[in-house]
């Protein structure tokens, strides 16, 4: 057996994981329930010129969906932009019948944003990073 670590894994390791979890899940998952597995999507918003000013990435699987990264421009921020990217990103998973969305965001980002969209606190690591608290939030759709 060789253990190794990588910066650049190939595409098909990353694919051997990935398939691999989800046989594992598969066996122990309720029969009845038909879950979605892994369903990448994305969001953003572009300005007049076609150049992107703020997005999400998101991944989707089981009854939820995880917003990965929210980004918005300088420009973008304040404008409602980050509200209507997050209605889309919520709108497509509730269509994709996901009954619930989490996230993560640090101290100093976003949570008073998340909260206002209706997300609540389940869960907090303390000085992670160090310094700062990280805040685990979910919304029910």
């Amino acid at each position: 057996m060789e253990i190794y670590l990588t910066t650049s894994p190939k595409p098909e390791e990353l694919k051997t994981i990935s398939l691999g979890i989800q046989s594992f899940n598969e066996q122990h998952l309720a029969k009845d329930v038909v879950y979605e597995l892994d369903s990448k999507f994305a969001v953003f918003a572009k300005d007049s010129d076609g150049q992107i000013i703020g997005g999400i990435r998101a991944n989707a699987f089981w009854n939820y969906c995880i917003i990965e990264l929210l980004w918005l421009s300088d420009q973008a921020r304040g404008q409602g932009v980050g509200s209507k990217l997050m209605n889309q990103a919520h709108l497509f998973a509730k269509q994709q019948g996901f009954a619930y969305v989490r996230t993560e965001t640090v101290d100093f980002q976003a949570k008073p944003f998340y909260e206002k969209l209706g997300y609540q606190v389940y869960g907090e690591l303390v000085d992670c990073p160090m310094g700062h608290t990280t805040y685990c939030l979910l919304k029910k759709l």
